[in-house]
């Protein structure tokens, strides 16, 4: 089986080689053999980054990862590790989309926007520079301001 050099990893799954680095300390890619000091990956290096990649996209921590390729016994299956942590991971994104919902009213009502002051537009969280027929857009803006992270 050909092996591959840190760059050449880092090259085919899109990264730099300081996060291959920080994966391997963070206990989410196992410890490459080394060939004359130099680390080698098999192919399957790269299918665990793609793994990490995509976890990290949907807003897993490091830590949920680390639970995900590690935390459970060998004989649980892959599609269960993954639902078990999405069962928990669905609110907090659907937080993240609604205040990005909420962020997104504001910035268009700035658009509409005559107001004198820009308190009044943020106080009221863009309500009072939007149109009538506008402000029915279904949003919940109240979450503007409020941040979990």
């Amino acid at each position: 089986m050909a092996t591959m050099k840190i760059g050449e990893v880092a090259r085919q799954a899109g990264i730099r080689t300081s996060a291959i680095r920080f994966y391997e300390s963070a206990g989410l890619l196992p410890r490459p053999p080394r060939v004359s000091g130099w680390r080698r990956y098999g192919q399957d290096t790269l299918e665990h980054l793609r793994v990490i990649q995509i976890a990290r996209e949907v807003g897993f921590s490091i830590a949920e990862i680390r639970v995900l390729v590690e935390g459970f016994p060998k004989t649980a299956p892959p599609s269960g590790r993954w639902k078990e942590l999405a069962q928990t991971k669905l609110p907090e994104l659907d937080q993240i989309i609604q205040r990005a919902i909420a962020l997104q009213y504001l910035i268009e009502a700035g658009l509409d926007c005559t107001c004198n002051d820009i308190a009044l537009c943020i106080n009221s969280k863009g309500v009072a520079c939007r149109p009538v027929s506008k402000n029915l857009k279904l949003v919940k803006i109240g979450d503007i301001g409020t941040s979990r992270h």
